[in-house]
């Protein structure tokens, strides 16, 4: 910006100083016009994305330090520039986003709320006392530090599989803890289903043979 501003006070003090000394400054005014307006075909897409990054600045719908969804890319913002946003991803990859489109397209923002619902499915064999799974995986929930107690955790039946009972499990977790709740959890709840005698099947085709 220090730059662009002191190269425009430079062309207005050149056409002042040349009028001074009687000089017609029509053809400079017209030939720096036709020069800013090429530049500004040519750096159209550079604007755009400074606009996008005033528009960020102002309305902020991510900060630093959240985690966010955009043009396909999930990951912790690191820097909001004014012409990218800078993603760290969950495999420490550096994602550079132009402002532009960030600002123009879809933003999921999952720290805003402050909680997160992890969403995991766990198949149980037709076999199994239902009622007795569903108490098991609950007292897994509840026995979580990490589980948040507001919103309450669920379980409940999602699908009748080929093979398998599916119950949707629903704990919800700070953004911070979403992962070791998901990967915490699952190992639980398969530990506890295991201990209960409860039967989580794999795949299965029943062949029918005819003499």
């Amino acid at each position: 910006m220090i730059s662009l501003v002191t190269w425009v006070l430079k062309a207005m003090l050149f056409i002042s100083v040349i009028q001074m000394v009687g000089i017609a400054t029509t053809s400079f005014v017209a030939v720096l016009g036709a020069a800013g307006l090429a530049v500004g075909f040519a750096l159209q897409g550079t604007l755009a994305n400074f606009a996008g990054g005033a528009l960020i600045l102002l309305f902020k719908p991510y900060k630093i330090g959240d985690l966010i969804e955009s043009q396909g890319h999930l990951g912790v913002v690191k820097e909001i520039q004014i012409f990218t946003t800078v993603l760290l991803n969950p495999q420490n990859r550096t994602i550079i986003l132009p402002n532009g489109v960030v600002s123009n397209g879809d933003i999921t923002n999952y720290t805003k709320e402050g909680k997160l619902r992890v969403d995991l499915t766990i198949g149980i064999s037709y076999e199994s006392d239902m009622k007795k799974a569903k108490d098991v995986l609950m007292a897994v929930l509840n026995s979580d530090e990490k589980v948040l107690k507001d919103p309450p955790p669920f379980v409940g039946v999602s699908e009748l599989a080929d093979s398998s009972v599916n119950l949707a499990v629903r704990p919800w977790a700070t953004p911070e803890n979403y992962w070791d709740v998901h990967f915490g959890i699952t190992e639980k709840c398969k530990n506890a289903l295991d201990e209960n005698a409860i039967t989580i099947p794999f795949p299965q085709m029943d062949v029918h043979m005819d003499k």
